[in-house]
Order: structure tokens, then C-alpha cells, then sequence
């Protein structure tokens, strides 16, 4: 493998459900080369995804064995599935000087920056707990149950954000975070 001498940035973005961490992402893409880190999980391959391309669909014995042999940055799991990010693949590309970005869950964030202290941590935050509720019922596919538990959820997230988050930056405007980020890791933020 060679390698440049420097090393690329490893970004997470994380944010609540509903925030815009997807357009974010994209937004980001746009405007910066990253490699987009695919994600393990153990859960069975929906209709039009790609196997290592949306995820890399594994067995969960296959999965245990990545745990046992600390081969994740982080993992976790969610409705019986386990998800994780594979270090290797992450720091061999870091080591080549490419920044890699990660669009993981607080709890998984937190797990990364343990792993790997340097990992810069983006929380993307709402204008308001109103209009991340407003942007959750214009999706149409979500119960008022499932809006109610996601929001609580929220306001959990966003408070540890304050502690737990390199930088917090708010999503009022896709393309105005993304230049946030981009300075911030250009380093003309004035932060």
C-alpha cells in the first residue's frame, strides 16, 4: 500500500433523526473528496440495495468474530441486527491521506473518537425541535407514535451533543452547513 505521509481527516456526522444528515453528506461530497465508509450489518439485503456498496450484508457469526477480534471502529445493534464500521478499511485509507466520512449514531460516534482520538465530530443540529417535528411529518411515512419517541430522542441527543461533539453546526440551509463543515475542516473556521 502507499502511502503519502499524511493522513486524511476521519469525519462523523451524526444528528437526530430527521435533521438533514443524508443532504448534508451529499452537500459535503460536493464539495470535498471523501471516502464514504460502508457500513457491516448482519440484517438481510433489501430490494435495489448492493452488497458492498449500501452495506456489507455478513452472517452474524461472521459479525461476532469482527467484535472478537476488534476489527470495528464501532458497532451496535438495532432491532436485533448488528451494524458496524470496519477499522481497517477506514485507517488504511486515512494512512493514504484520504479523509473518510462516517454518518453514525451518538452512541457510535462515541465509539469512534475512543478508537481513534483525531476524529473530528460534526452533530447536525435542527433550527428547533419544531421544525425537526415539522420536517419528520412531511416525510408522510411516520407514525405520530414513532414522531413523538424520535423527538424525545432528539432532545436526548442534542443535550449530549454539548459534551460529547467536536462542533455542533445547525441545518437551516443544506448548502450553508456544508460550507461550515468545509471551513471547519480547512481550518477557516473562525471557531
Amino acid at each position: 500500500m502507499e502511502e503519502t505521509g499524511k493522513t486524511g481527516i476521519l469525519l462523523v456526522i451524526s444528528g437526530p433523526s430527521g435533521v438533514g444528515k443524508s443532504s448534508v453528506v451529499h452537500a459535503l461530497a460536493e464539495r470535498m473528496e471523501f471516502h464514504f465508509s460502508v457500513s457491516w450489518t448482519t440484517r438481510s439485503i433489501r430490494p435495489g440495495e448492493r452488497n458492498k456498496v449500501d452495506y456489507v450484508f455478513v452472517d452474524r457469526e461472521e459479525f461476532e468474530r469482527g467484535i472478537a477480534a476488534g476489527g470495528f471502529l464501532e458497532w451496535a445493534e438495532y432491532s436485533g441486527h448488528l451494524y458496524g464500521t470496519p477499522r481497517d478499511a477506514v485507517l488504511a485509507h486515512l494512512r493514504r491521506g484520504e479523509h473518510v466520512l462516517l454518518d453514525i449514531e451518538n452512541d457510535g460516534a462515541g465509539q469512534v473518537k475512543e478508537a481513534y482520538p483525531d476524529a473530528m465530530l460534526v452533530f447536525i443540529l435542527p433550527p428547533s425541535l419544531q421544525e425537526l417535528e415539522r420536517r419528520l411529518r412531511s416525510r408522510g411515512d411516520t407514525s405520530d407514535e414513532d414522531i413523538a419517541r424520535r423527538l424525545g430522542v432528539a432532545a436526548e441527543q442534542i443535550e449530549e451533543a454539548e459534551w460529547k461533539f467536536d462542533y455542533r453546526v445547525v441545518n437551516a440551509e443544506v448548502g450553508a452547513v456544508a460550507d461550515e463543515i468545509v471551513s471547519i475542516l480547512t481550518g477557516t473556521s473562525g471557531r
